[in-house]
């Protein structure tokens, strides 16, 4: 059976009460966002379910199922058959599918869900007039309710009938775009980006924020954050990728502050800067990689430190995993073999030999009057770049971008 549409089931959409319309409209944008390449494919959608109507585009329905597997607010979604609402056309749709999918000795099974009550067959009669023209087509199958090997799903809906065999989790969460902007302090390693998908999954639209310290940095480190960051957006569309430069800021805290307290000031400028291109951009929220206890700026004392510069709510989606459980979300993802790429940010090169596991806000304050803060801070946004960055881009893009605009 050729699906003519993918039917969208929403999940946790559904508890949002008088708000849902809202939120269901945003993952409707969302949907035709990531298709929007395809030309002809139409999305619909109601406050029970979404369809997007394939039309000419049936033989790419496995990149556009893909593709839909990573849009946050969608709880799972079926290649599905439109009939006719009567119970002719779905004994003709189950028995083409059935006879599509059977091999010898599997069994089968008739689930049907009736969101129009007032249909003539209600939902048993429906399953075993079904399963009866199953087993006229193919007299050899068997009916099994527990773990068949074919499961035909029939949704009995207001004007048609859909008919399925495949039931394909969705990536759950909330539509990105319906919790406000956060700044996502990225860098090249395997937790900050982790903490975007997260944040993103519970709706926030992420932009990125990026420290980048040449010529103490490579071009290849700068590259793999916008690499991690295009890996990202796969689950968001286009994302703003925003590059500080912040080797300036950095020489002077090597130069100026104890060897111990050098990750803390570093930090706290960093957090500066992040909060004032929040302002720029509107955004209401810094997302951090931090997991508790991980490294030595990551301590309750180390991060009351770092937080005193800033009123902005700081999240750290990641604070109660521990390692092995962050390189699990990486491999869902697809970040990890990008984040131990051996290409070093800046918070690594920097890095003082000793730093203090538990600060103090006074000494934070006392080191920092040796630093021309607010002038540092004026010079790091002046050289701000900012781009957009596409979901699934790479350094192999760019270079063909590149070469494209010489010939």
């Amino acid at each position: 059976m050729l699906a003519s549409e993918i039917m969208i089931r929403y999940g946790e959409l559904s508890t949002k009460g008088k708000n849902m319309k809202d939120f269901i409209n945003r993952l409707g944008k969302n949907v035709a966002g990531v298709l929007e390449d395809y030309s002809g494919i139409e999305v619909n959608w109601n406050r029970d379910r979404m369809h997007v109507i394939l039309n000419d585009q049936e033989e790419h329905s496995a990149d556009i199922i893909n593709r839909l597997t990573h849009v946050f607010g969608i709880s799972s979604l079926s290649p599905a058959m439109k009939v006719e609402k009567t119970l002719k056309a779905a004994e003709v749709a189950v028995q083409d599918l059935a006879r599509e999918l059977y091999e010898p000795n599997m069994t089968f099974k008739i689930d049907t869900h009736r969101a129009d009550h007032e249909f003539e067959y209600d939902t048993m009669a429906l399953n075993r007039k079904l399963g009866a023209a199953v087993i006229d087509a193919i007299p050899e199958i068997q009916a099994q309710m527990d773990n068949p090997d074919i499961k035909i799903r029939v949704e009995v809906r207001n004007k048609h009938i859909y008919i399925s065999a495949r039931t394909i989790p969705g990536a759950g969460g909330m539509p990105v775009g319906t919790a406000g902007t956060g700044m996502l302090m990225l860098s090249g390693g395997i937790d900050s980006p982790v903490a975007g998908y997260l944040s993103m999954k519970r709706g926030m639209e992420v932009e990125a924020v990026h420290f980048h310290s040449p010529p103490y940095t490579s071009p290849q480190a700068l590259q793999k954050a916008k690499d991690l960051a295009a890996k990202i957006a796969q689950f968001s569309g286009p994302m703003t990728f925003i590059e500080v430069p912040f080797a300036e800021i950095q020489e002077e805290i090597k130069k100026h502050v104890p060897d111990g307290y050098g990750m803390t000031i570093t930090r706290r400028m960093m957090l500066r800067l992040t909060d004032k291109i929040r302002e720029q951009q509107g955004g209401l929220a810094i997302v951090t990689g931090e997991s508790m206890g991980q490294v030595a700026s990551q301590t309750l004392e180390s991060m009351q430190a770092i937080n005193h510069v800033t009123t902005t709510p700081v999240l750290r989606p990641l604070i109660s995993m521990d390692k092995n459980e962050i390189i699990d979300i990486t491999k869902t993802i697809d970040t990890y073999e990008l984040s131990i790429q051996p290409f070093e940010d800046c918070c690594t090169i920097f890095a003082p030999s000793s730093p203090k596991t538990k600060p103090t806000i006074e000494n934070a304050i006392r080191y920092e009057k040796a630093l021309d803060i607010e002038g540092l801070i004026e010079r790091a946004l002046a050289g701000v770049k900012r781009e957009t960055i596409k979901p699934g881009s790479s350094q192999d893009d760019a270079l063909e971008e590149t070469f494209n605009s010489i010939l």
